[in-house]
């Protein structure tokens, strides 16, 4: 609930299983984007339970915060490229934070830029590169930690059609190996096409979860 007494979500209860693919639609404001940010725990609910893999978000204390967040990676529709870093740099960053190892860091990074494409671009800028490039440098970045779940929020909604379903596509591959994916999308077109499992969120409720779900709001 914010400020205003506006309940963002209400009696949403929802399991999702290790390795599925699930597309999560509504309008603007039906509270996508508040259960990410409950899920990643930027926000606290005021009544509910959210428990991810084994972690109870109830007990969970501080400092097991970032343990958390390196489970679940987060890719946005704005990219958040650091502009003056390359693109390996970019990728090798959430690894320095978590205070990865320099050999690690070498061993890790090359291996997920080949996974998402970009083997020959890891030397250059941001603004070097493609919208659809910088998105899959956003998707390695969340990729690098190895997340057991992997949050697209909105991931192609700057990206024109190609691109757009070159990412999907990718989040397919990722799936594939075995990551729990969570993809929020207004494009009805990639949410009716991929025949996954898709819940429908409106005015803060869910109103469907279909198992071979279509966007028809």
């Amino acid at each position: 609930m914010y400020p205003n007494k506006t309940v963002a979500l209400s009696g949403v209860s929802l399991h999702i299983a290790p390795k599925e693919f699930v597309t999560i639609v509504g309008s603007s404001g039906a509270g996508k984007s508040t259960l990410i940010r409950l899920l990643i725990k930027e926000e606290l609910p005021t009544s509910g339970k959210i428990i991810v893999g084994s972690i109870d978000y109830d007990t969970i204390d501080k400092a097991n915060i970032p343990h958390l967040r390196r489970r679940i990676g987060v890719v946005f529709q704005d990219f958040k490229l650091l502009p003056n870093l390359t693109v390996y740099e970019n990728v090798a960053f959430a690894l320095e934070v978590s205070g990865v190892k320099t050999s690690e860091i070498k061993r890790a990074v090359p291996k997920i830029l080949q996974l998402v494409g970009l083997s020959e671009k890891g030397n250059v800028y941001p603004s070097e590169i493609s919208g659809g490039e910088k998105q899959r440098v956003a998707i390695a970045r969340a990729l690098v930690r190895n997340p057991k779940i992997l949050i697209a929020d909105e991931p192609t909604g700057n990206l024109d059609p190609k691109n757009s379903w070159d990412i999907i596509e990718l989040l397919l591959k990722i799936n594939k190996f075995g990551t729990t994916v969570l993809l929020t999308t207004h494009n009805k077109e990639i949410v009716n096409a991929l025949k996954k499992r898709v819940i429908t969120i409106n005015r803060g409720r869910v109103v469907k979860d279909e198992k071979v779900g279509r966007y028809v709001l």
